[in-house]
């Protein structure tokens, strides 16, 4: 301990005992005026286009095709093609459900199909309007009388109900 006291004593700018100095401005002599002489007759400075090994893959030029939003392009289909499927009842090529529950469906716009079972359990929904094969993504609903919540439009591809309505019967099959 008596030696730091000395060490401290003894080398006081070490120690970081010294004074802050004041910031000093610069003199407005220091700066003098700088001339650069130009000639009179310059050539002019081109930029070329680089070659095709330095441009990147989605490269716009003069001959890329940029549609307003909302037009259509001219060429190609938009729409996915419809492959005509043979009809089949639902435990023709499936092995048998666990289980089946009848009750209520009702439509939600969180895009899951949820259901009062573990997530990942495979269900097939059927109602007036046709069956669909779905995996349960989250948990409820929380009133008993419902048996499935389920994404909007899934709900009226089984309904086959009017766009007003909010609840269906349903079969669901349990795998």
């Amino acid at each position: 301990m008596i030696s730091t006291a000395l060490a401290l004593v003894s080398l006081p700018g070490l120690a970081g005992s010294r004074v802050p100095s004041a910031v000093e401005p610069v003199p407005a002599g220091a700066f003098q005026p700088f001339s650069v002489p130009a000639r009179e007759a310059r050539s002019p400075i081109t930029i070329e286009g680089l070659d095709p090994a330095q441009q990147s893959v989605a490269v716009v030029d003069a001959q890329t095709a940029i549609y307003e939003p909302g037009a259509e392009p001219d060429a190609g289909t938009t729409d996915r093609v419809q492959v005509d499927q043979p009809e089949t009842a639902p435990d023709s090529a499936r092995k048998p459900a666990r289980y089946s529950l009848k009750g209520q469906a009702t439509f939600y716009n969180n895009g899951t199909t949820a259901m009062r079972l573990p997530r990942g359990t495979v269900v097939i929904i059927c109602g007036g309007g046709g069956c669909i094969e779905r995996t349960v993504t989250d948990y409820g609903p929380q009133d008993p009388a419902r048996v499935v919540d389920l994404y909007k439009p899934d709900f009226f591809r089984i309904c086959g109900c009017p766009s007003w309505s909010g609840v269906t019967n349903v079969t669901v099959h349990v795998y």
